[in-house]
């Protein structure tokens, strides 16, 4: 990457930037009244300072038929709450008698936005910064103006500004793992994609509730990649990011392996474009893996809807009486009885993803059994516990993630023989404890 030259600019500077645009493929503007409120918080509490850095905007220097759009890849939160109080100022006569400022217009009065929650934050946002409009006097005005700053750093490649872009926030604290996965993958469609494609695959992402995106990464999808290759999958971090990026979206490395994922690609693309299936409205759905090596830009983001519905179906359906054994569990609740059910589920929608419901009931059962031993065998259950078993590193004869990864047929897997528990350590497991009679898995000592 080219090395950037960061300027800084006072936001009366910056907010007549001409060219300044904020790109389609950008999230939603989404600050709440309780950021507008510190913001301005901020602001008058410095008002005694020399100068008051505001942060970061990163901007990428676009030009499509010898026009020049300044489109900004990071800051855009920042920037439409600045520039809704300055149009708060102008509305309200606040500029009119100081000098240098009573002419005052920005260049971004013109910015329209589409976006439902874009237009509603804004709205909601305008009347909370009107109502507060009253405290700026004079050199409150002034210090806003001349004294509040921003660092400007302005790129010409786009790969280089999401590259600068995931380089910053992967050092700060604000931004979740998946959040830096989103602008990786947005990079990646930039050459194999069109602004429509990406503002849609954009508003795909952001209709997903931001915490169960959290889970779906952290709970299932990590885990679940990184056992089945005999990884450890505690915690999900922004270290462990490159488990979701693969090859390019046009699958271009000259690799062997890589031509399976080359024909599934391209067909998919031209099966889907056709005039057939437009007419018939049935799409045709990429054969997505959950250890696959994953395509990066749009199929990532297919991937990870169809997931998003996978679990959300398995989870809510009740696919046998064996879960209401664990739901029915006087622990169901404890901390350590969550980390084994998430084990079992992991478990299940491996198999799930593998061989479908192909004998699932007898699956279920199998990998019950298998997860639920070490809740049996431990009086205590934290989540280095779950990990190690699941690695088959401490209280486990089987690699169950192996074991489906390696498996073709779904008897390799109901075939695994499990251990038979004769005494246990836990408590408030009686439900789980009858079960495990009953399927012949625990024969205590008499």
């Amino acid at each position: 990457m080219s090395n950037p030259a960061p300027r800084i600019v006072d936001i009366r500077e910056f907010l007549k930037t001409p060219n300044l645009k904020i790109p389609d493929y950008q999230r939603p503007y989404k600050w709440t009244d309780k950021n507008v409120n510190q913001l301005i918080d901020d602001i008058q509490c410095h008002t005694d300072k020399s100068a008051y850095r505001l942060g970061t905007v990163v901007i990428h220097q676009e030009t499509v038929d010898n026009l020049t759009a300044l489109n900004i890849v990071d800051g855009q939160q920042r920037t439409i709450t600045l520039l809704l109080i300055v149009m708060a100022l102008i509305r309200n006569q606040k500029l009119e008698k100081i000098k240098g400022l009573a002419d005052y217009q920005t260049n971004l009065s013109a910015l329209e936005f589409s976006n439902d929650i874009t237009i509603a934050n804004i709205q909601n946002n305008y009347r909370v910064i009107e109502r507060r409009i009253n405290e700026f006097d004079e050199a409150t005005i002034l210090f806003f103006f001349n004294k509040c700053q921003l660092v400007q750093v302005t790129l010409n490649e786009i790969s280089e500004a999401f590259q600068f872009f995931d380089s910053q926030n992967a050092r700060g604290k604000d931004l979740e793992p998946h959040d830096l996965l989103k602008a990786y993958h947005l990079r990646e469609m930039n050459s194999s994609s069109t602004e429509a494609e990406r503002k849609q695959v954009v508003e795909k992402w952001e209709e997903m509730d931001t915490e169960n995106l959290s889970k779906l990464f952290a709970q299932y999808l990590f885990r679940i990649r990184n056992w089945s290759k005999g990884a450890s999958a505690r915690y999900f971090s922004k270290n462990d990011v490159d488990v979701f990026k693969g090859v390019s979206p046009e699958v271009t490395e000259d690799y062997p392996f890589t031509k399976m994922y080359r024909i599934a690609h391209y067909y998919t693309e031209e099966y889907n474009q056709s005039m057939h299936r437009n007419i018939q409205q049935k799409n045709f759905t990429f054969p997505f893996q959950l250890d696959q090596t994953i395509i990066n830009g749009k199929r990532f983001f297919e991937m990870i809807g169809y997931y998003d519905g996978l679990i959300k179906h398995i989870k809510e359906k009740q696919l046998s009486s064996t879960i209401l054994t664990m739901k029915n569990s006087q622990g169901y609740y404890r901390t350590g009885d969550k980390y084994v059910r998430n084990l079992f589920y992991c478990g299940l929608i491996y198999y799930i993803d593998k061989f479908g419901e192909k004998e699932l009931d007898k699956a279920i059962d199998k990998i019950f059994i298998w997860a639920f031993t070490l809740r049996l065998k431990l009086y205590s259950v934290g989540i280095d516990s779950v990990d190690n078993y699941a690695l088959n590193r401490a209280h486990s004869r089987v690699q169950l993630f192996k074991c489906i990864r390696e498996a073709i047929r779904p008897n390799e897997i109901l075939n695994i023989k499990l251990e038979v528990l004769t005494e246990k350590k836990s408590t408030k497991t009686d439900t789980i404890e009858a079960f495990f009679k009953e399927q012949k898995y625990y024969e205590p000592k008499s």
